[in-house]
């Protein structure tokens, strides 16, 4: 898990891929925080995203960092835990702007059930899951 969050920091912007009523929908996202042992992601509760999310779980982040590229498959779950909330906003001070801890919109989800695939052009793929 640590490996995979820190590819995607590293990138700095991944791209999310929902279900929208069998259309994909794919949008950069830049949150990504460890918490309570799991990876979580950040958005507003008032977001298409979320809707999407809450309806089907299932999830993809695809980033690249220039030389290799990570596809990770996973289901996000809401975690309405105060907690979680102020610990991604911690990581993300900008936000805070937007988003307050426990204002009824900032959404903090939990990745679970995760598959992670490294891929480059020169070197067979490499899976991680937890």
């Amino acid at each position: 898990m640590q490996e995979v969050y820190d590819f995607i920091k590293k990138c700095g912007t991944y791209y999310l891929a929902t279900d929208d009523g069998g259309q994909p929908r794919v949008r950069p996202f830049g949150t990504i925080d460890i918490f309570d042992g799991a990876l979580y992601i950040q958005t507003g509760r008032s977001k298409e995203v979320s809707r999407q999310i809450h309806e089907d779980p299932k999830i993809e982040i695809c980033c690249f960092d220039g030389n290799d590229w990570l596809r990770l498959s996973c289901e996000a779950h809401a975690d309405d835990r105060i907690e979680a909330q102020e610990h991604m906003l911690d990581g993300y001070p900008h936000l805070r702007k937007m988003y307050t801890p426990g204002d009824g919109n900032t959404e903090v989800f939990r990745l679970s059930g995760c598959k992670a695939v490294f891929a480059s052009f020169t070197a067979p793929p490499r899976t991680v899951e937890f």
